[in-house]
């Protein structure tokens, strides 16, 4: 590669922040042309980058007399001083005078320079100063030009854009400048023009086939048409010149994982990517930490995966522990694996590094909420709640707030308003976001089941009749739902919740292809077989039913805790007339902690479903009751009235508290101390004062029952 192309090369590796990379081909470029000071000067800022501060300011100082970089290196003398823990004040106050004093007399070449420093450490105005002067004095440079339209890309604004599209066509009117020819293509692909893009990417390839970064472009634009295949058709031929290409391998992962499911492929890349970055990059903190966000987001929680991006994490902070977005995604890492102890301490180490981080707050109130510190993360977020304005709306901000709201048990439509919100405003942050890595960080598909989970709290539990309205929460998780699975096809858990959804709305074909599909991909999903024995009991295939909850059982023996899994048991037992073993099964249901009396739930799980699933077992032991002919169905009637006070719906308790008392022959005391007690709560008088008569009549001293309810119903009655 010629000396044009080598610095053309390193403008790309300063702009992606690749800095061993710029160190080597410097290097290169000093063995091949060691006369050119510019290859000199990139050497020392590609050291300044890695952290040797000292060696860098050494070598600026040598390079501070060469006419062409003089300014560029004073500039970066005072960029390194800046940078250091105690700046010497006097240096740079030294550099700045010099850099006043040159800048009058500057040549045209040392303009440049500088001009392009400046702007690949992010000082864009000052840059094009620089630019705006040394075109004016070489009559139009094209170089100038091309640099000037680069300034005018990180803009970002479509007038500027075009102008800089424009600039660029000039610069490539008398041949291929390979500058030029990568700003056409970032134009082009700014302004979603991904097909003008890839064709002047070929042109780079074609005449510059030993500049690697067209490939790796050309790649980028492949995925923003979700093209995978032609994609990674490219990454093999990287990794044919490149085994260990970082951007190759981070684009393998990423496919293996959110397109191809292949959780043990995706690992294998994620460990050659990390060999990779040991040698190209070792110590650049900021690329081991980019490289984890797209695939905490995308990996279903999956635990191999969440420990790979964990060493990464772990790296980025040991190489700068003062970065607090590190330490907060070390948080978000743990609570992901439900370490919520680690998670809470990474969040206080990333507030203490930087106290106005809004997501490490965030993180502290989600593992409040977790632990159960209501009172805690309500405090937190009416604080935060207060001061949004100054920081924007967070989704995840209103999501914590709909969780605060279902932990105090506000209403239905106050928690799904604030789900919509949270679910509304997370997603008008992907608009004209191009498909690629960064839209798979937006996206966050974690953060998105997280919302449908809460949603599907709130659908009915059974799938809907033939010509029933569709419930348009249902709707609305169909939609996400199907938008996660048509980026991340891979993701499991969202295919399934998508079969669960079609379960509930009433489409069993659906759900079943959907069910089939997650056990091709993992056959040791237990929840997919569960789902799917209901499928088969809709469709009266018991046999079937039975043979998928023997499945479910054999990969997860934990779903014997599921009041589900002895739900779906017993009403399959029922439907082939096999009562008696229905009733052992819910029998079996009813001694699991929390359905026979409701107890505090667990951290991770919802008591809303707790609920309805201890609902229907109980209406089913009824049903199974009833049809045996047993006279303990009273028993199962007393439950479903204990369920219902317990929910303060006193006026559906006292009716199943009468099935009791009437299947028991009106006897038992206790019941009817019960059904008095709820139909003074439901303000049925009379009939509270009726039953304590019964009562009384046949146990003149049952405690309680004289003065706890009929003296109140005597008292209330009265005008």
């Amino acid at each position: 590669m010629d000396a044009q192309g080598l610095k053309t090369l390193i403008n790309y590796y300063c702009q992606e922040r690749y800095f061993h990379h710029v160190l080597l081909v410097a290097s290169e470029g000093i063995k091949k042309y060691g006369n050119d000071p510019v290859f000199r000067f990139y050497h020392a800022y590609g050291t300044l980058m890695e952290g040797k501060t000292q060696e860098a300011l050494r070598e600026f100082e040598t390079l501070k007399n060469k006419p062409d970089v003089s300014l560029c290196s004073l500039l970066a003398l005072i960029y390194a001083h800046k940078m250091s823990p105690n700046p010497d004040r006097e240096a740079i106050l030294e550099s700045d005078a010099k850099v006043k004093e040159l800048r009058k007399g500057a040549e045209p070449r040392a303009l440049y320079h500088a001009g392009l420093f400046l702007w690949h450490i992010g000082r864009h105005e000052k840059a094009r100063e620089y630019i705006d002067r040394m075109i004016k004095m070489s009559d139009g440079s094209k170089e100038g030009q091309i640099l000037r339209a680069w300034l005018d890309i990180t803009r970002g604004k479509e007038p500027y854009t075009k102008r800089a599209l424009r600039s660029f066509e000039e610069g490539l009117q008398n041949g291929n400048d390979i500058f030029a020819l990568l700003g056409k293509a970032q134009c082009l692909e700014m302004r979603q023009n991904y097909l003008g893009a890839l064709e002047t990417m070929n042109q780079v390839i074609v005449n510059f086939p030993s500049f690697l970064p067209a490939l790796v472009q050309k790649m980028k634009l492949q995925l923003a048409l979700q093209d995978w295949d032609q994609a990674i058709e490219i990454v093999q031929r990287l990794m044919l010149q490149d085994k260990q290409n970082v951007e190759a391998l981070r684009m393998l992962a990423l496919y293996y994982l959110c397109r191809e499911g292949d959780i043990e492929k995706a690992a294998t890349t994620l460990e050659n990517l990390e060999n990779a970055l040991d040698a190209m990059e070792p110590q650049n903190a900021q690329l081991f930490y980019k490289i984890t966000i797209a695939f905490s987001r995308t990996c279903g929680r999956n635990q191999l995966i969440l420990e790979k991006i964990q060493t990464l994490l772990e790296r980025a902070f040991s190489l700068t522990p003062q970065q607090s977005e590190y330490a907060t995604e070390l948080g978000y890492l743990m609570l992901l694996q439900e370490k919520v102890k680690e998670a809470w301490k990474w969040y206080q180490i990333a507030i203490n590094l930087e106290e106005t981080s809004i997501t490490a707050v965030i993180g502290c109130i989600r593992c409040q909420l977790i632990e159960g510190q209501l009172q805690e993360a309500d405090q937190q977020l009416e604080f935060l709640s207060e001061i949004q304005q100054s920081f924007g709306k967070y989704a995840e901000l209103i999501y914590l707030q709909a969780i605060l709201a279902i932990k105090k048990n506000k209403r239905q439509e106050e928690v799904i308003n604030l789900l919509n919100d949270a679910l509304d405003t997370h997603f008008s942050q992907l608009q004209d976001l191009p498909f690629g890595i960064q839209y798979f960080e937006k996206l966050n598909p974690d953060f998105l089941l997280e919302i449908i989970t809460e949603y599907l709290n709130y659908c009915p539990l059974q799938p809907a009749s033939p010509g029933q309205p569709l419930s348009p929460l249902l709707k609305r998780c169909t939609s996400v739902l199907e938008a996660i699975v048509r980026t991340v096809p891979g993701l499991l858990q969202a295919v399934f919740l998508i079969a669960k959804v079609k379960y509930l709305s009433g489409d069993i074909e659906a759900a079943y292809n959907n069910l089939q599909h997650c056990l091709e991909h993992n056959s040791s999903y237990a929840d997919a077989y569960l789902l799917m024995a209901q499928v088969y009991l809709s469709q009266d295939k018991f046999k079937l039913c039975s043979q998928s909850l023997e499945l479910c059982l054999s990969y997860n023996f934990k779903v014997r805790e599921n009041p589900l899994y002895h739900l779906i048991k017993a009403q399959s037992q029922k439907k082939m007339g096999e009562i008696g073993e229905a009733i052992k099964t819910l029998h079996l249901a009813m001694s699991l902690p929390g359905v026979r009396k409701i107890e505090a739930s667990s951290k991770y799980k919802n008591t809303e479903v707790d609920a309805s699933h201890r609902l229907s077992i109980f209406l089913e032991l009824v049903e199974v009751y009833c049809l045996n002919g047993e006279q303990s169905c009273c028993k199962a009637y007393e439950y479903m009235g204990y369920i219902m006070e317990k929910e303060q719906t006193y006026t559906d308790a006292a009716l199943n508290y009468e099935m009791a008392w009437k299947h028991g022959n009106q006897t038992n005391p206790a019941i009817g101390y019960k059904l008095a007690f709820n139909y003074l709560k439901a303000k049925r008088y009379v009939d509270a004062i009726d039953i304590c008569h019964q009562v009384l009549e046949a146990h003149p001293t049952y405690p309680k029952i004289r003065k706890d309810i009929l003296d109140k119903a005597r008292t209330s009655l009265r005008p």
